[in-house]
């Protein structure tokens, strides 16, 4: 399985950019798992609801199956947050994991960038950053040699993920 990340602050069109690559990728014949970190508590499950009851009785781990997907929920009860190997190697095996946050990882990524967004790129502050794509020209304040992409060609950002995806070890 191989690696490669999507980064970028809030609203510059992360989610956006991977509903974009995966059908891409897929018709490349790729199998594409997907890892999101987020600073947000996030909530799967609803109040109420037999699994959302047993999960606040205590339980560690609910697992969940429906007709058609099913779904792991591991509490952290105040532990820290497993690193991305380990979320990896909960994966099932796949051609290439995309990756949203984790920004202090070391592994391949992709900055989304829109300057009118006002924000500075993360780039050189993260590190793995490989390239840039955006929805403008590259601006004469960003010194950097990296690709510059264009944030709209879909079919050359899929080209360059693949390119640079990083292999790891399950």
């Amino acid at each position: 399985m191989k690696i490669f990340g999507i980064a970028g602050y809030s609203g510059m069109g992360k989610t956006t950019l991977l509903e974009r690559l995966i059908p891409l990728l897929r018709e490349r014949g790729l199998s594409v798992s997907l890892v999101k970190h987020s600073h947000k508590a996030i909530e799967i499950d609803r109040p109420g609801k037999d699994s959302y009851r047993l999960r606040e009785a205590g339980c560690q781990e609910v697992l969940l199956l429906g007709d058609g997907r099913w779904a792991l929920m591991h509490e952290l009860r105040g532990a820290d947050e497993p690193p991305l190997p380990y979320l990896l190697s909960r994966l099932q095996h796949c051609d290439l994991v995309l990756v949203e946050g984790f920004k202090q990882g070391d592994f391949p990524k992709l900055e989304v960038w829109r300057p009118a967004e006002g924000r500075e790129t993360l780039w050189p502050n993260w590190p793995g950053i490989v390239g840039i794509a955006s929805d403008a020209p590259k601006p004469a304040q960003v010194a950097t040699e990296l690709p510059w992409l264009d944030l709209h060609d879909a079919a050359a950002l899929a080209d360059f993920v693949l390119a640079r995806a990083q292999p790891h070890a399950a």
